[in-house]
């Protein structure tokens, strides 16, 4: 019996450092993700959660094998770029990059670190890739859309609100995405019958004092564009917009979720399952540089009945029968 144990135990001995270095032989993978949203921003939020949840399907466990560090830098520039200093400075493997604003400065940055990006607006113009088939560089990812879709907005507006003549555009002025969304708008509207107001989004203040002075005259409506600045003032429009009483439409889901009339957009979650692909073949080896920047594959027009009825609207049916989603 005490041969057996002796024996058992030269076994384990023996065993032991080999099984203790198979556990540490996994190397943990560490990626970077970097929100220009506040942290308790419940839609920001959900874009991290279902790219967790992605890398997960794909092999890829926190605390396990990969380690992801978070940063919520809000739309503040010089929080986003502290936070990318501290981000780039730890090595990381891959980084999450999400809209313009961080795309921009990261690749100031580093051009040798690995990103991903999804929601960033004609990567192409703003100078982030060489090319959508071929980036060239350090980073690739997801397109927001493409401009053309901002041609849809005054028209459906229209289709809304039959009676809109006049429709503030509430954009980023400083931003490519905010310049190139407009000047769509600005060439579809007049075909619609709708003259339109430029707003630029840099404050609260500025937002508040420009709509409710474009409010005073009839027959007017609301295009909010994509940007960080006008996700961050989000509530705001969509109050604005509800005391106004001004039919409104907006570039995603989110608006409509929270009381905005109606939304067309690409379905951005999609983007965070996908970018959770690019950033598994990333860390088994493939060059960003060769992984073709892609456009989105779904768009969601969502209508908020609720809203609808409060301001007195009715939806045409064949409207509501188009609708990817309808809140009632």
């Amino acid at each position: 019996m005490r041969r057996r144990l002796f024996l058992a135990g030269l076994s384990s001995a023996a065993l032991s450092p080999l099984t203790t270095q198979a556990q540490q032989g996994e190397r943990v993978r560490r990626i970077a993700a970097l929100f220009p949203r506040p942290v308790d921003d419940v839609e920001a939020k959900g874009r991290l959660e279902v790219f967790q949840k992605s890398l997960m399907q794909l092999g890829w466990n926190e605390g396990h094998n990969v380690k992801i560090d978070v940063r919520w830098s809000g739309a503040n520039l010089g929080d986003v770029r502290k936070d990318i200093a501290d981000l780039v400075s730890a090595a990381p493997d891959v980084i999450l990059a999400t809209g313009s604003p961080t795309l921009g400065p990261l690749l100031q940055a580093t051009r040798t670190v690995p990103i991903v990006f999804a929601s960033v607006a004609d990567p192409v113009g703003s100078g982030f890739v060489a090319s959508l088939a071929r980036p060239g560089g350090n980073a690739t990812g997801f397109s927001l859309f493409d401009y053309s879709l901002a041609a849809k907005w005054p028209e459906l507006l229209k289709q809304i609100a039959p009676s809109i003549m006049r429709a503030a555009v509430i954009r980023d002025a400083a931003t490519p995405p905010g310049i190139g969304a407009f000047a769509v708008i600005q060439y579809v509207a007049p075909s619609v019958g709708i003259e339109l107001t430029p707003v630029d989004a840099r404050d609260t203040g500025e937002i508040e004092r420009a709509v409710t002075a474009f409010s005073r005259e009839p027959n007017g409506g609301l295009i909010v564009t994509a940007s960080a600045v006008t996700a961050t003032h989000r509530e705001l429009i969509i109050r604005l917009a509800a005391r106004q009483k001004l039919p409104s439409i907006y570039w995603q889901r989110v608006y409509a979720a929270s009381g905005g009339l109606v939304s067309y957009g690409p379905d951005l979650l999609e983007q965070y399952r996908r970018a959770a692909g690019y950033i598994d073949r990333i860390l088994r080896g493939e060059d960003p540089a060769s992984l073709p920047v892609q456009a989105p594959t779904k768009y969601e027009l969502v209508i908020n009945l609720q809203t609808a009825k409060a301001e007195g609207i009715t939806i045409h049916p064949s409207l509501l029968a188009r609708a990817d989603e309808v809140i009632e």
